[in-house]
């Protein structure tokens, strides 16, 4: 990517996402395979005049931690990290893995040490974000391990993000906000429903999203985004589930997920790989087993599986609904040291509705 691409980006997360400010103070952070972008956004946030702390990071020092610290290394969280959560009021994230298969290794069992002692830290900045004391935003680097994982060369998932973050546009906020205002509209026609229905192949699932309130992911804080969510009633989900694409994190690779719900919690789960890996994180606390999540992905620039959640579950004409924490803002309760988004693809035979009026019809969007 050019130089001048780079600073577009990232004028556009502090610009537009993050709405910078004089007296900010800002957390960035990421890979060094990222180092283009990374300074792009700390040059950015400086002529803002806003206070910026850079933190580059190594992909495969998580790996080293997990593999060789103790339990209570694990649960250590330095002044830096808690820092970045509990007193800066910006944050702006860059995934940029050199190696997205680092952790496959890992004993699970040592991911949840590491993960458990950060469920107060995360669940307190949600709740800074709900009240607005905290303005987040997440984006994805073209390196050659994500392009790999997606089924390109490195140019072309260059420019396949370039596309999906509307950076080729003109105008790219003005494009973010006209997405935006198609949201909104969305969001009006749902706010008045409750009931919703998904039916697809290997799927028969009903939740209740009533008294919810959705949330507009227009850019501000994923980046790209393209959704609309809120959080299920914890006790509503009914029926069962099967998710299309695999769940790709902690440098494992979940197959042909499919999970039963009674009364909001799972109480089957399977997968054809690392099945149990799945029921590990599903044991993680009971909030692991209920919906924290549920979604439409509305990015028709998103049009291809590339095993990156950030990416997939912004795909034009799927939904995705997530196990474990919920976003405060949504009115969900369900607290979890896990949140883990699972797509199911309804543009080759799926239907969701609300209150019995189709939303969803093999893709395409009817209200």
């Amino acid at each position: 990517m050019p130089e001048s691409l780079y600073q577009r980006w990232a004028d556009v997360l502090v610009d537009y996402s993050t709405e910078v400010k004089t007296g900010d103070r800002v957390a960035i952070a990421g890979s060094v395979a990222a180092e283009p972008l990374l300074r792009a956004i700390y040059r950015a946030v400086l002529t803002r005049g806003a206070q910026a702390v850079l933190t580059p990071s190594f992909t495969e020092a998580q790996t080293d931690l997990l593999g060789c610290g103790s339990d209570d290394q694990l649960r250590f969280i330095s002044p830096l990290e808690r820092w970045s959560r509990e007193e800066a009021n910006v944050t702006i994230d860059v995934l940029a893995s050199t190696n997205t298969r680092a952790l496959s290794a890992i004993d699970p069992t040592r991911q949840a040490v590491w993960s458990q002692a950060r469920a107060e830290l995360r669940e307190m900045g949600m709740q800074r974000a709900a009240r607005g004391e905290l303005r987040w935003a997440l984006t994805i680097f073209p390196t050659a391990a994500h392009a790999q994982d997606a089924d390109m060369a490195t140019d072309e998932f260059a420019g396949f993000l370039e596309r999906a973050c509307m950076l080729d546009r003109p105008d790219p906020v003005a494009a973010w906000r006209d997405l935006s205002a198609r949201q909104a509209q969305m969001i009006d026609w749902l706010q008045t429903r409750g009931d919703m229905h998904i039916t697809a192949p290997g799927t028969d699932l009903r939740l209740s999203v009533s008294g919810r309130t959705w949330v507009n992911s227009d850019g501000k804080r994923n980046f790209p985004s393209g959704e609309v969510f809120t959080g299920p009633v914890e006790d509503s989900a009914e029926g069962h589930i099967h998710f299309t694409y695999p769940v790709v994190t902690q440098g494992r690779e979940i197959t042909d997920i499919r999970l039963r719900f009674a009364a909001g919690v799972v109480v089957d789960a399977s997968a054809s790989k690392n099945e149990a890996f799945l029921i590990a994180t599903l044991d993680t606390d009971p909030g692991a087993r209920r919906l924290g999540e549920f979604a439409f992905g509305t990015n028709d620039g998103i049009d291809r599986f590339t095993k990156n959640i950030l990416l997939d579950e912004k795909i034009g004409g799927t939904i995705h609904m997530a196990l474990g924490s919920g976003y405060p803002e949504t009115g969900s309760s369900n607290r979890s040291a896990i949140h883990w988004d699972m797509i199911c693809d309804l543009r080759a035979g799926g239907e969701a509705t609300a209150d019995g009026e189709t939303v969803l019809r093999d893709g395409c969007y009817l209200i």
